[in-house]
């Protein structure tokens, strides 16, 4: 039986709107450091792959496309880059992957935040690249306008894919701009030679010469090449232009599936994207994303849910499927979908940390007897939890 992946992304107290008043929610830990060391290092304890870290430019709204003035749930959050590093030297195996924004943030920027968050973690850096839906956004660096969605635009994905259609664009080239920053320095360029007073050997320091219709970026990075070489980049994406964007951009892609049909729909998208942009090398890692509420006894995790549901006055939905239920039925519904075409899945706890234990105490457990989840970590980078082989510098000459 082939082995599957498992994610989870972290946001707040979990993705449920009145997760952070759930009996056993921490929301006056919500903003340090020791909250999310203990989420972390219990992701870990399930040798899950890697984790994801949300973020955005603005605070959380209840509406994909405007502001809000709520004050009955979570506002507010941490850089996940920044969270992210403070992580690393917590933890020794699993993958961080922060989200950050590619709209309103510099490539250089990024490239050099997520490549010493490799260095930081000796290999285990991800980065989900991140364009600002909200036009509310661009008012916090006043340099430019994006488009504005309207309230049909939500209503279909593919129409907010072709409002924001020149973000996609830009995001592509920040990607690759990235990518080339992170290749600029060749693996020994660093000599760090005492004796003759040589640190480093200029020849293998490259100038990348990114022109775009948007910036320009001509590097070398200030960050030597890391230990991945390019860490993993991920994306979120529900329509052919973003998965499009993926199969061009990216290492891993998450899809919204509702159903085991979807899957096939949508997996053979992503096929026909890689087509389309006519990718290269490895093929995209498809992981589907699912909401999921856990425990073991029948109709807990319903009650549950129908309770934090009332505490937030409207029932619980998501651009994902919502699982309810026991872990040994999300592990069958997981191993269905495998089978359906996807390498891995990226679970979304409703609550934290009940939620987040329900997927490494149970799940990961159950996983196990059924011969579909590893037993030990067999690899100490992200890429190679993933499969993935490190990628040589671009620049690189033999000599």
């Amino acid at each position: 039986m082939t082995s599957l992946h498992l994610a989870v992304a972290l946001d707040g107290a979990g993705w449920h709107p009145a997760a952070w008043r759930a009996p056993d929610a921490r929301p006056a830990e919500l903003f340090t450091a020791g909250y999310w060391a203990d989420l972390v290092t219990e992701a870990e304890r399930g040798l899950l792959d890697f984790v994801t870290i949300e973020d955005e430019l603005a605070l959380q709204t209840a509406s994909l496309h405007l502001p809000d003035q709520r004050t009955d749930q979570v506002r507010g959050r941490l850089d996940a880059v920044l969270l992210a590093a403070r992580l690393a030297p917590l933890t020794s195996r699993i993958g961080l992957v922060p989200t950050a924004n590619v709209t309103h943030t510099e490539p250089f920027h990024i490239s050099t935040g997520i490549a010493t968050l490799d260095h930081a973690s000796h290999g285990r850096a991800g980065w989900r690249p991140q364009i600002a839906s909200r036009a509310a956004d661009a008012a916090h660096f006043g340099r430019r306008a994006t488009p504005q969605l309207t309230s049909e635009d939500v209503q279909d994905s593919t129409l907010i894919a072709a409002r924001l259609l020149e973000l996609f664009g830009e995001a592509s080239d920040v990607v690759e701009t990235v990518r080339r920053l992170w290749d600029s320095w060749e693996d020994d360029a660093e000599i760090r030679d005492a004796a003759t007073g040589r640190f480093i050997d200029r020849d293998k320091l490259h100038h990348i010469d990114f022109e775009g219709d948007r910036f320009r970026v001509r590097g070398p990075s200030i960050t030597p090449r890391s230990p991945q070489g390019q860490p993993v980049v991920t994306s979120l994406a529900h329509a052919v232009t973003p998965y499009e964007f993926a199969a061009r951009s990216v290492d891993v892609v998450y899809i919204t599936p509702h159903t085991h049909d979807e899957v096939v729909t949508v997996t053979a998208q992503v096929q026909e994207a890689q087509r389309t942009v006519g990718r290269t090398g490895a093929p995209l890692k498809v992981f589907a994303d699912l909401v999921v509420l856990l425990d073991d006894e029948p109709g807990a995790a319903a009650g549950r849910t129908a309770r934090l549901d009332e505490l937030a006055g409207t029932p619980l939905t998501s651009d994902a499927r919502i699982y309810t239920g026991s872990a040994a039925g999300l592990a069958d519904l997981l191993l269905d979908w495998r089978d359906a075409g996807l390498d891995g899945f990226r679970l979304r706890p409703g609550a934290l940390p009940h939620d987040l234990r329900g997927i490494t105490r149970r799940l990961v457990p159950e996983l196990q007897r059924r011969g579909a989840f590893r037993t030990a970590y067999t690899a100490t980078t992200l890429r190679g939890h993933l499969g993935l082989s490190r990628p040589a510098s671009r620049y690189a000459v033999p000599r």
